[in-house]
């Protein structure tokens, strides 16, 4: 870890949920160092505080091959015991204290571990426990819709995917982006308070992770089914709509966003 880093984060790259913590830091002062590779790629990385190409690491100090889960399964992952200690869930995004004995897990706690860090900067969590409190409701409503997506966009690597699970995910966003729409109503800038907050910066990291259905639009195409984004949800949901489209812009956004999404349509297309 980079001597003033205040956090390590270990994933799978380019992960729109890690920006959570990306996009906080940025707002608040905190140093937060990212580690990883492309998905594929991390079958052949050490799973550590110290994460590093298998090529790095000395053959004797190899960790018994594990199952992978998930979006690993079917081949095996070298995860140490220390790493198996600080992530019981043993999954990644995975974050660490600077010493690397906490393990901080799920995208929305690394989110929070970023914005106590900075409190003393800006306050990303709320004024007071029931603006903290009313953040954590759409980070908890956020974990309902992401579940569902993920499933999806797993699911659609397979041209023979199960299409219940379109139908499901269509559903999962709907009731999250009818929230998004509502709490911005009537003119409201920013869902929580009167300025940005967590809660912000998590539904544009899962909606971008969502945009990625974009790939997949022959395999839809195949079974007859739409997008679930497609430009209809822009008029049913217009404020989140333009909520999203300005949060693009923010200097604390587009570092990460603007390049992805300009690869991402770039492929789409």
């Amino acid at each position: 870890m980079s001597a003033m880093a205040d956090l390590r984060i270990f994933s799978y790259l380019p992960n729109p949920r890690i920006w959570k913590a990306t996009i906080a830091a940025r707002l608040c002062g905190v140093e937060v160092e990212v580690v990883g590779a492309k998905p594929a790629e991390l079958k052949d990385w050490l799973w550590d505080f110290n994460a590093r190409p298998l090529t790095q690491v000395e053959p004797g100090a190899l960790p018994k091959p594990r199952a992978g889960r998930v979006g690993f399964k079917g081949g095996t992952l070298a995860k140490t015991h220390a790493f198996l200690a600080a992530h019981p869930f043993a999954t990644v995004p995975a974050a660490f204290s600077p010493d690397g004995n906490v393990g901080i897990f799920e995208s929305n706690s690394i989110m929070r571990a970023v914005a106590r860090l900075g409190a003393g900067r800006q306050k990303l969590y709320g004024n007071d426990p029931y603006e903290a409190s009313r953040i954590d409701s759409f980070l908890d409503a956020s974990l309902v819709f992401a579940r569902d997506s993920q499933i999806y966009l797993l699911g659609l690597r397979d041209a023979d995917f199960p299409t219940h699970i379109h139908a499901r995910a269509a559903e999962a966003f709907a009731v999250y982006a009818a929230g998004i729409d509502q709490a911005l109503q009537p003119d409201r800038a920013f869902l929580v308070g009167e300025t940005l907050s967590l809660a912000d910066i998590c539904f544009v990291a899962e909606l971008c992770l969502f945009l990625n259905e974009r790939h997949h639009r022959a395999t839809l195409a195949k079974r007859g089914l739409k997008p679930i984004l497609s430009e209809q949800w822009r008029e049913d949901f217009p404020r989140a709509s333009e909520h999203f489209n300005r949060l693009l812009a923010h200097p604390a956004f587009a570092p990460d966003v603007e390049p992805y999404l300009q690869k991402l349509y770039a492929r789409a297309a």
